[in-house]
């Protein structure tokens, strides 16, 4: 089973404390990331502040743009694959510039890049950068594979769709990549759906093991009426983690993060389903062994990709230490 570190590109306010990580942070993390061996690192895509993050806040937050930073990782790592988790493409009206961007970057990498598409938790960040545009990210999301797949796939594309159109675009080069690995993000029956027809991995967040089980049950049964492999699919949860000496200093310190406030938050959007479960029960929260235990739970339940673990912690000393403690005590028994 693959691990990885999520990595904290739009993340002040949310789940880390405002401020929390510079530009050249990032960097430093994905270098320590690189050293201790996990798989890669995944940034999330935010380009603005969300209502409850101003109300708490009195610093606007820093987020980085996901696609510029990995282009400078690229250049500062070997090994090290990148992911974004999610790149919200509804934000980004010009799918043409963001194939472009993302093409480049795989050059760049050598072949490094990872790509996840989701229609982005907070509906008000997309109502921010298009006032007045009523559309149904879902569809939108669809619609975006779709292009992509053409402006990868073909020489000469065009494209006719609800939310997306160009006309004689002849993009090259194309991704370094054969088949650009990519991820739908989402945790009900629509991201399956989409995962099947789109992409090559499913990317959830914080689910209970038994749902986690079915989902792939479903998953595979999908994949296998479409004519797929279900061992072509990549099952790629996100979970939160941390690491103590004692299974209470463990929960003690997760409840006191940044982190737990935003998994509350989204009791209203991505994890609405899951108010009446302890999230630190969901979560990879314990001491090691715990942890451990949780771990291989998962990965029997049909997870093949631990993808960017959130670290509960308020600053930059105390990520680096839960990253090598993962690294360490954990990686090695699962």
């Amino acid at each position: 089973m693959k691990v990885s570190v999520g990595l904290p590109t739009g993340m002040e306010g949310m789940m880390y404390p405002v401020p929390f990580a510079g530009v050249h942070d990032l960097i430093a993390i994905a270098k320590r990331a690189e050293a201790l061996g996990y798989d890669s690192v995944w940034g999330n895509d935010h380009m603005t502040t969300q209502r409850y993050v101003r109300e708490e806040f009195p610093t606007p937050p820093n987020f980085w743009e996901i696609l510029t930073t990995y282009a400078y990782i690229a250049a500062e790592t070997t090994r090290l694959r990148m992911g974004t988790g999610m790149l919200v493409l509804p934000m980004r009206r010009d799918i043409v510039v963001a194939a472009k961007q993302i093409a480049t970057i795989d050059h760049l990498s050598r072949g490094r890049l990872e790509i996840g598409i989701g229609i982005g938790a907070y509906r008000e960040e997309f109502e921010a950068l298009h006032p007045g545009w009523k559309t149904h990210r879902g569809r939108m999301v669809e619609e975006a594979f779709q292009a992509l797949d053409v402006l990868y796939n073909q020489r000469i594309s065009n494209f006719d769709g609800e939310f997306y159109k160009f006309a004689d675009v002849e993009m090259y080069p194309k991704t370094f990549q054969r088949v650009l690995p990519t991820y739908v993000g989402g945790n009900n029956i629509n991201a399956l759906e989409r995962t099947v027809k789109y992409a090559t991995g499913w990317l959830p967040a914080s689910l209970e093991v038994e749902v986690l089980r079915r989902n792939v049950q479903k998953l595979h049964q999908l994949a296998a009426d479409a004519g797929r492999s279900p061992s072509s699919i990549e099952v790629a949860p996100q979970y939160i983690v941390y690491v103590g000496r004692t299974q209470e200093e463990a929960v003690a310190r997760y409840k006191k993060s940044q982190m737990h406030k935003h998994l509350l938050s989204l009791s209203q959007s991505t994890l609405k389903d899951q108010v009446d479960v302890k999230l630190e029960d969901i979560n990879l929260v314990g001491t090691p062994e715990v942890v451990i235990e949780k771990a291989r739970a998962l990965r029997d339940a049909g997870a093949t990709h631990l993808l960017g673990l959130y670290f509960a912690v308020n600053d930059l000393p105390e990520f680096h230490e839960q990253m090598e403690i993962f690294a360490k005590e954990i990686v090695p028994h699962i």
